[in-house]
């Protein structure tokens, strides 16, 4: 388990990789409600500045935040994302990871404190699709 004091500015972490599926588009569409043409029309989509359906951003951001290391890590809570950017398109095939950065640490008490990671969503061919600034809440290591 990695406590706040197990965090270093600068320890940058690669996670395991997951391809995007078509079935994960429909899901993500069906699930939350957006059933925007960009990413469920396939005519529609072909017209677009991508000529193809591409995934959801926000589906690319939940599809990543599982495939980090969360539960090595003694999250006590997810405390927000800032400067949330989508780079580049995810498509139907793409295989997606994510490249974990610490860049700053700041301490909440005894209790714990929030770790910011620079979270870079990339795809196969080393591309960012989705750059964010991460902040989980982490405790202390006990006693």
């Amino acid at each position: 388990m990695k406590y706040y004091e197990d965090f270093e500015v600068g320890y940058v972490d690669t996670t395991r990789a997951r391809t995007i599926t078509e079935a994960d588009i429909v899901n993500f569409a069906a699930f939350s409600g957006d059933w925007y043409p960009l990413h469920t029309d396939v005519e529609y989509a072909k017209k677009g500045p991508f000529g193809e359906r591409i995934a959801h951003g926000m589906l690319v951001l939940s599809v990543a935040v599982g495939l980090m290391p969360l539960y090595e890590m003694a999250i006590v809570a997810f405390y927000g994302m800032d400067k949330v950017r989508f780079t580049a398109p995810t498509k139907i095939g793409d295989t997606i990871h994510v490249e974990l950065e610490v860049i700053d640490k700041q301490e909440k008490g005894d209790f714990g404190g929030v770790v910011s990671l620079k979270k870079s969503v990339k795809n196969q061919r080393g591309e960012d699709v989705a750059v964010s600034t991460m902040k989980v809440l982490i405790a202390k290591k006990p006693g």
